[in-house]
């Protein structure tokens, strides 16, 4: 069985979705969201402990402050490159942000190869199925310009703004 329950966010955020299997949290996506369509229905409205905690996470976050816990998650299907991805992208630093090409660099070393796709590495980030806990808004494209994000834009670059980045140095998207 899936459980669901809903997260009412600070003002200029869109609000925030959750799911469980009853233990671990198993979604969290902006309502609304292109991310909305990864996450199984149907469910039941059902308040659990792990949404409590990851309520307490949020809260601790949108206060401006790096929680020093992360709520037990689970995430289903993931690929040898996925996990490559939700590793180097559960290591980005709050306040900092890596470029998809980075990211890609780092896993060509550790693999070994001359390059490695940036684009593939997109297409890892955005199936992250745990929008800000799994930090994929801290993601750039080249030259530091703010790219898809599938928590919309207008909550990608509220979370850099909470996190203290100085927004109008990103290239926005037209």
């Amino acid at each position: 069985m899936i459980y669901h329950w809903h997260y009412t966010t600070p003002e200029g955020l869109s609000d925030l979705e959750m799911t469980s299997d009853g233990k671990f949290l198993t979604g969290l996506w902006f309502t609304g969201s292109r991310g909305a369509g990864k996450h199984a229905e149907p469910w039941t409205d059902l308040q659990l402990p792990i949404f409590d905690e990851t309520a307490n996470w949020l809260d601790q976050y949108f206060q401006g402050k790096q929680p020093d816990f992360t709520p037990n998650y689970q995430i289903h299907h993931l690929t040898v490159f996925r996990q490559e991805v939700m590793d180097i992208l559960q290591t980005i630093p709050y306040g900092q942000t890596l470029t998809y090409g980075q990211i890609a660099q780092r896993i060509a070393i550790k693999q070994g190869l001359p390059k490695m796709s940036a684009q593939a590495v997109g297409g890892a980030v955005g199936w992250n199925p745990l929008c800000i806990l799994i930090p994929c808004h801290r993601v750039m494209g080249a030259k530091v310009a703010l790219t898809g994000y599938g928590g919309g834009m207008a909550n990608k670059i509220a979370l850099l703004k909470l996190e203290g980045h100085d927004v109008s140095k990103f290239k926005l998207p037209k």
